[in-house]
C-alpha cells in the first residue's frame, strides 16, 4: 500500500503537497507529525472516503480512483480502522457494535458471528463487558472495543487514528502492548497516526514524519529515533528550540 505524488486542498488551503509514502506489509508503520499536517486527511484518502486533487493511492496494486465505486467497496473490506474516539454506537452494545460489520458485510449465521465477537472481544479483554453500551465504560476500554471491531473481518491492513487520544498514559501503553500482541499474532499493514512519540517508539517498525502537507523523513524506528535531521530531532524529542514553529 503506498501514496505517490499526493496533492490535496480545502479552498485556498492545501493540506497535501506532493505526498509520497509507503506502508509495508506485516509491519508497524507510524505516520508522526504536529497537529493539523493532515494525518487524519491521509487516512481518508487511503480508505477511499476523500479522493485527491492529483497523485495515487494504491492498495493492492491497485490506484483506488481508477477503478469503479464497487471495487473501492470491496477493497474497503480489506482495511479495519480503530477512529479516535472508537467512533461506537451509542445505543448498541458493546457486542452489538462489535458484531455490526459482520452484519452488514458478511452472510454468517449469528452463531458464527458469535464465535468471532466473543473471539475478538477475549483478544481485547472486553469478554466479560459486552453487554455494557459505551457510556457505561472507561475511553481506554472503548478504544479496546473499536480495536476489536476494526479485526471482525480479519482486515489485512489496520488504521490508527490517533488512538492514544484521550487516554493517559498508563492506558496509552497498555493500547501499545495491545496493538503489538494482535499484530504479532495476525500479521498485516499496520499504519498508527499520532503524534504521541512515546507511542510511536512503543510499536514502530518504520517511521514517517510529516510537516505541511510533505514527508521530511521516512525510514525504519531505530534509524528516525537517531536521525540527526534538526526537524526530525526536534519534534521527536519534544523541544521548543528548532526549525518546528507555532504556525
Amino acid at each position: 500500500m503506498l501514496v505517490r505524488n499526493l496533492k490535496k486542498s480545502f479552498g485556498s488551503f492545501q493540506v497535501m503537497k506532493d505526498l509520497s509514502l509507503t506502508f509495508e506489509d506485516n509491519a508497524i508503520t507510524t505516520v508522526l507529525g504536529p497537529s493539523g499536517t493532515g494525518k487524519s486527511v491521509l487516512i481518508k484518502h487511503l480508505v477511499g472516503l476523500l479522493e485527491p486533487d492529483a497523485g495515487e493511492v494504491i492498495v493492492f496494486g491497485r490506484n483506488i480512483w481508477q477503478i469503479s465505486e464497487n471495487e473501492r467497496y470491496e477493497i474497503r473490506k480489506n482495511f479495519g480502522v480503530l477512529f479516535q474516539d472508537g467512533a461506537l454506537f451509542g445505543s448498541m452494545n458493546l457486542y452489538d457494535n462489535i458484531a455490526f460489520p459482520l452484519r452488514k458485510h458478511t452472510p454468517k449465521s449469528e452463531d458464527e458471528i458469535e464465535h468471532i465477537v466473543l473471539s475478538r472481544a477475549r483478544e481485547v479483554g472486553l469478554e466479560a463487558s459486552l453487554g455494557k453500551r459505551p457510556n457505561e465504560i472507561s475511553g481506554g476500554m472503548r478504544k479496546r472495543a473499536g480495536f476489536a471491531r476494526a479485526l471482525v473481518l480479519n482486515p489485512k491492513i489496520v488504521l490508527f487514528d490517533e488512538p492514544d487520544s484521550g487516554l493517559d498514559p498508563v492506558r496509552t501503553s497498555l493500547l501499545c502492548d495491545l496493538i503489538l500482541d494482535v499484530h504479532r499474532e495476525h500479521g498485516g499493514a499496520y499504519l498508527v497516526v499520532t503524534h504521541d512519540i512515546r507511542s510511536a517508539r512503543k510499536v514502530s517498525d518504520y517511521v514517517g514524519v510529516i510537516w505541511r502537507g510533505e514527508v521530511v523523513h521516512y525510514s525504519g524506528a531505530e534509524e528516525a529515533f537517531a536521525s540527526d535531521d534538526p526537524f526530525v530531532r526536534q519534534f521527536l524529542a519534544g523541544e521548543s528550540a528548532g526549525p518546528l514553529g507555532m504556525d
